[in-house]
């Protein structure tokens, strides 16, 4: 869950501090698409080689804190029950009947005539053989950050998006000639880089709590590297080397959503691709 990154447009950022990465990238989520001449230009843009690789200026960030209310730890304490018997009726029990949203780049993708569980499975492809997204699903239970969301009221979304300076982010941008969703940011502070795609290369580097550039994948994974997930980073020293994928989350990262009716939570929504993962 950690390495899925999701393609977003490029972000102007205005606020002197983002508080919340994640609504902002949701609103570019749902955001019209674009008009047929930018239609035509995107492929042309997609095929365009990465910045080069430089040193730039740490932009530091504070990680959001777990969610202080019991009842929330409680319900993913339950969800995790549920996703580990991948049990597809006792989780429909969790998940709203009615009202789910999943959004999506192209726009809001949830059928508003089928029950939430429909949809969320869909969405996160619960239904295929490998188990892959009842994975992805017990992934967000173990997380207990959560920030609201300012396109749907009442809902919550997990995981939280760090903190950060927004203008901090944008003059990074600039400088590094880079879009939003090629940065993400360490799990933990001291997470190590090392010199190949193999937990057991040597480290170069150790990656402090600031935002990490993420550069593409230069060839497919080994099945060895598929096991034990590696991204090719660069630190703001300008050194280009590998992270565990899963202790480096990407800005944009699908979430999912949870409202609170009186003592009881539920699944409210998802935000993400997941058909494209």
């Amino acid at each position: 869950m950690r390495h899925a990154s999701l393609s977003l447009a490029l972000m102007t950022t205005t606020a002197m501090i983002v508080t919340a990465a994640a609504p902002v990238f949701a609103q570019q989520r749902q955001a019209p698409p674009p008009s047929a001449p930018q239609q035509q230009q995107a492929p042309q843009a997609q095929q365009q080689a990465p910045s080069p690789p430089k040193p730039y200026k740490p932009v530091n960030i504070t990680m959001a804190k777990p969610m202080s209310d019991p009842s929330f730890e409680a319900f993913r304490k339950q969800l995790a029950e549920v996703v580990q018997k991948k049990d597809r009726a006792a989780l429909a029990k969790l998940v709203v009947a009615k009202g789910f949203f999943w959004d999506a780049e192209t726009g809001e993708k949830a059928d508003k005539n089928k029950p939430g569980v429909d949809t969320l499975v869909t969405a996160l492809r619960l239904d295929v053989a490998n188990g892959s997204g009842w994975d992805m699903l017990a992934g967000h239970a173990e997380d207990a950050t959560a920030a609201p969301n300012k396109q749907h009221k009442g809902a919550v979304c997990s995981p939280a998006e760090p903190t950060f300076d927004g203008k901090q982010f944008e003059a990074l941008i600039k400088a590094t000639g880079t879009q939003p969703p090629e940065w993400g940011y360490p799990a933990k502070p001291g997470l190590e880089m090392r010199a190949a795609a193999d937990p057991n290369s040597p480290v170069v580097e150790r990656l402090g709590m600031t935002l990490v550039r993420i550069l593409p994948e230069e060839a497919p994974p080994s099945q060895a590297q598929q096991s034990s997930p590696m991204l090719r980073v660069v630190a703001p020293s300008g050194k280009v080397g590998f992270a565990s994928g899963e202790d480096i989350a990407p800005l944009g990262n699908e979430q999912i959503c949870y409202s609170k009716q009186g003592n009881t939570w539920a699944i409210a929504g998802y935000i993400g691709n997941g058909d494209q993962q």
